[in-house]
């Protein structure tokens, strides 16, 4: 099964840019990425992706979840799940999205959510306008101290119902709502950037807190400055890249929106001594096929594409497997969504066979 497929003629689409290999390693960049090819000796590409969803709404859900089935807990939740917050001022899993311009795909809040984990172990999504939390300020007249009184108040009520019922959502609350408090002073901290040098701002290309790609990556090593366990950034508020025709057009646009902040990020936590401890982890929830029906374009593709890791233990400088010829079939070390996060807790310390969460008597993973 192909995506988009209407049984008219498939065409292939010759190579657009040139490949150049880039770092001590050798790594084999396009010219859309100049940027992304100066840290390539930090990066693990692998060439050989496999997933088992074709259309994008399963596929960031098995991307985010482990299945195309919706319900069950996100990467980010489990993460925090097992390995717990290092903050307490901030959420331990926060999501990103971006503005900009280009082809959106709807991204439902589903693929951060906790699914069947206690609630406090799902994604905070963070609001690319305005506020970046709801309810982040306080109403006027409404002082913090008389904010702390209702909040003491709720909470004793709170502490009373679950002594009776011994339920974990009331524990969720009870914690939340002193999370809550507390980020009203630790996310417009968070947030203001007139702290940030202009060689970092150039680092990342922003202008500052616009809601841009660019701006969400510089935001990103603030917020693993800060404890932060799991961040996920999203190119837009869904995919941009879906260029089933003008790709020309589609794709040089988003790579230029994309490769200095990465590159940025990447150069930024390691000047930090943050890399070594941050695993950074790039990719789509499928890839693209090397034949169209549109002819100027490339449709979805799960039986072969590429993502990379850097970071976090990960040895850079290599490449791990390949597709065909003609950029279709992982024919080569083919590596399968699973063996994805399993490497992910891996890396991070966890073993997947025993993160688990007791659901009904069973043990769920």
């Amino acid at each position: 099964p192909i995506a988009q497929l209407q049984g008219k003629k498939l065409t292939c689409l010759a190579p657009q840019h040139e490949f150049k290999k880039y770092g001590e390693s050798g790594q084999n960049f396009s010219n859309l990425f100049p940027h992304l090819g100066g840290v390539a000796d930090e990066m693990c590409i692998i060439r050989s992706m496999k997933t088992d969803a074709i259309n994008h709404d399963p596929a960031h859900t098995f991307m985010n979840t482990g299945t195309t089935i919706s319900g069950r807990p996100s990467m980010g939740a489990w993460l925090t799940y097992g390995l717990g917050a290092e903050t307490d001022n901030l959420p331990g899993f926060v999501v990103l999205t971006s503005v900009g311009g280009g082809q959106n795909q709807p991204i439902a809040s589903r693929q951060w959510h906790s699914g069947f984990l206690p609630s406090r172990f799902q994604g905070v999504h963070f609001h690319s306008k305005g506020d970046p939390v709801l309810y982040v300020k306080n109403p006027a007249g409404v002082t913090r101290e008389r904010q702390r009184d209702v909040i003491t108040a709720v909470q004793q009520l709170n502490q009373l119902r679950n002594e009776l019922v011994q339920d974990q959502e009331i524990s969720t609350r009870i914690s939340q709502y002193e999370m809550a408090f507390r980020m009203q002073a630790s996310v417009p901290k968070l947030i203001d950037i007139s702290d940030e040098p202009k060689h970092v701002l150039d680092l990342y290309g922003t202008k500052g807190s616009d809601g841009s790609f660019a701006a969400n990556c510089l935001l990103a090593r603030r917020l693993v400055e800060r404890g932060v366990r799991f961040i996920q950034l999203y190119s837009g508020s869904g995919s941009k890249w879906d260029a089933h025709s003008k790709i020309e057009q589609n794709h040089t646009a988003r790579c230029r929106e994309s490769d200095v902040p990465i590159a940025g990020l990447l150069a930024d936590l390691e000047q930090r001594g943050l890399l070594d401890e941050t695993l950074v982890v790039w990719g789509g929830e499928f890839g693209r096929t090397p034949m169209s029906e549109k002819g100027d374009g490339r449709d979805h593709n799960p039986y072969g594409f590429t993502m990379w890791m850097a970071g976090g233990g990960v040895r850079g400088g290599q490449v791990v497997g390949a597709t065909d010829d003609f950029g279709m079939h992982a024919v080569e070390s083919p590596a399968h969504v699973h063996d994805l996060h399993a490497t992910f807790l891996h890396a991070i310390g966890l073993n997947h066979q025993k993160l688990v969460y007791h659901l009904q008597g069973r043990p769920e993973r």
